[in-house]
């Protein structure tokens, strides 16, 4: 519904929610269908009941080691059943899980975990052969825990407490924890469970748990009873996309990216023996990229899906199928989740004309709670400096987009300094803070070429009077600085020196006139 009082806004439906958290749902399930499968992991099948045990376990255990309501506990696992049941009980207990990518850096690592102040660390092994971090706070392994039947429950978290807080790109070289609620993530759960329908056997688990991607294809089928199947990664193409027979996935999630990534193979995944629904994130969906899956699409819906880690994984989101491709230059974005509200404004918050660009304000259920430690002052607002109900959250996501006749959101693209490769969310800030500390760099910047697998590209000015050192040899010193630092997926694939960062009449970095200065 598009509002009177501001033109270009528009609502998603009023809707209730079944229960105060995710942490209800799953307990349900293991009360009234205990054997269904909940968690497939290799040849390991975890079963409802089996899974609240073990949740219930790593509740017992934090609440020995002095952990209560409120705590942060920090997983460090990935894409194990131990990891769903370790996030699974620190919810129970009320406190915040802070997922943790093993494969990250460890100075990366050691600033999520400064931030995050954990009062206790959850593991499931040493994951991918990586080092644990030292900390002083106790460390549980959660495949040592005793998970007997009877295990006494704690009070289950409301809707207003903090489910999880998960670390995103800073712009100011420092990771910024989001803080979604429960409220939030049962909002959107339940929402893109009705998106996703009631057919099919859950969804693959194949991103990072500290990325959006993972949040909803391991909450979404835990919320409706169905099976999260683990995935050790996109190289495990039979878990992903082997023939499913008589129960093909209820959804699969993937960013553009991989979707592309995946139509360089020998033999291009067959969506259509594999699941019943499509669903993009995490970046702008071209409609040729639709047209090139051709058949291999045939009968299944599809869903461009949008959202911003701090507004709970996903808020926006547009139906269709490969028979009807919208002619528009991106697939648009959508309508607004349940209980949420999006308004398209200019600068000073103003509402623009219905057509016009704008940037995209997201107000209601589905914006998360804050950046931990009060960071990124002016990105959340009152809802009321909008004109809508005063005392409400709303987020300026920094996104440009305008409102389409039929009442659809269209992503036109970024309007600050942020880019999104391979799916991943860049802070060009925190990529520049951390080029920037490699002796001998003046200035930089960075552009993507779009490809089956993105290429992140940095351009690098050199500062002092000194020689200028071995092309290849400084690239190396530079990728070797930011792989101790970042994640690899913002990590550039290629680096290279320019005697000058071109910068247009409108005071912004002319990327492609200071490539041309390379020949390249």
């Amino acid at each position: 519904m598009v509002s009177a009082a501001h033109p270009s806004s528009i609502a998603g439906e009023v809707r209730p929610v079944a229960a105060e958290s995710v942490v209800h749902l799953v307990r349900g399930h293991a009360r009234t269908r205990p054997d269904a499968v909940a968690v497939r992991s290799g040849p390991e099948q975890v079963t409802y009941r089996q899974l609240w045990q073990r949740a219930l376990a790593v509740a017992a255990a934090l609440a020995e080691a002095g952990a209560g309501p409120g705590d942060r506990v920090a997983l460090w696992a990935d894409r194990t059943a131990g990891a769903v049941a370790g996030a699974l009980g620190v919810m129970a207990l009320g406190a915040a899980y802070v997922p943790i990518d093993p494969s990250h850096p460890g100075e990366r690592t050691a600033s999520v975990l400064a931030g995050a102040a954990p009062v206790a660390l959850l593991h499931d092994g040493a994951a991918g052969g990586g080092t644990l971090p030292s900390l002083t706070v106790p460390v549980i392994d959660v495949r040592e825990l005793p998970a007997p039947p009877g295990l006494p429950e704690p009070a289950l978290p409301g809707a207003d407490d903090i489910a999880y807080v998960v670390f995103t790109s800073g712009s100011t070289g420092t990771p910024k924890g989001v803080m979604v609620e429960h409220g939030s993530l049962v909002n959107y759960v339940s929402w893109c469970g009705d998106l996703v329908g009631g057919a099919g056997d859950g969804s693959p688990l194949f991103g990072s748990l500290g990325f959006d991607l993972a949040m909803t294809t391991l909450w979404v089928p835990l919320a409706q009873g169905r099976t999260v199947t683990t995935v050790a990664g996109i190289w495990d193409q039979e878990t992903l996309f082997g023939e499913r027979g008589e129960a093909p996935y209820s959804f699969v999630k993937m960013t553009p990216s991989h979707a592309r990534f995946f139509e360089v193979l020998a033999q291009p995944p067959r969506y259509d023996r594999v699941t019943k629904l499509l669903m993009f994130g995490g970046e702008g969906l071209d409609p040729a990229l639709i047209s090139s899956l051709g058949s291999r699409l045939d009968g299944v819906r599809l869903v461009n899906h949008y959202g911003p880690t701090e507004t709970t994984i996903g808020c926006c989101a547009y139906r269709f199928d490969r028979d009807s491709v919208p002619s528009t230059p991106t697939v648009p974005i959508g309508r607004p989740a349940w209980n949420t509200r999006a308004y398209v404004v200019d600068e000073q918050l103003r509402p623009v004309a219905p057509g016009a660009p704008g940037e995209l304000v997201i107000a209601g259920r589905a914006v998360a709670a804050g950046y931990l430690g009060g960071a990124g002052a002016g990105k959340f607002l009152d809802e009321g400096e909008l004109g809508g109900p005063a005392g409400g959250r709303a987020y300026r996501t920094g996104d440009t987009v305008e409102l389409l006749a039929e009442g659809a959101l269209l992503y036109l693209g970024r309007g600050d300094d942020q880019l999104k490769v391979n799916g991943y969310r860049v802070e060009l800030g925190e990529l520049r803070h951390h080029v920037l500390s490699v002796p001998g760099v003046a200035d930089a910047a960075f552009d993507i070429v779009r490809g089956p697998v993105d290429a992140l590209e940095l351009f690098v000015r050199l500062g002092g009077q000194g020689p200028r050192p071995d092309a290849q040899e400084f690239a190396a010193l530079v990728r070797k600085t930011l792989a101790a630092a970042l994640p690899s997926a913002l990590v550039p694939n290629a680096v290279h020196l320019v005697d000058e960062i071109v910068v247009n009449a409108n005071g912004k970095t002319d990327i492609g006139a200071t490539r041309a200065r390379t020949g390249r």
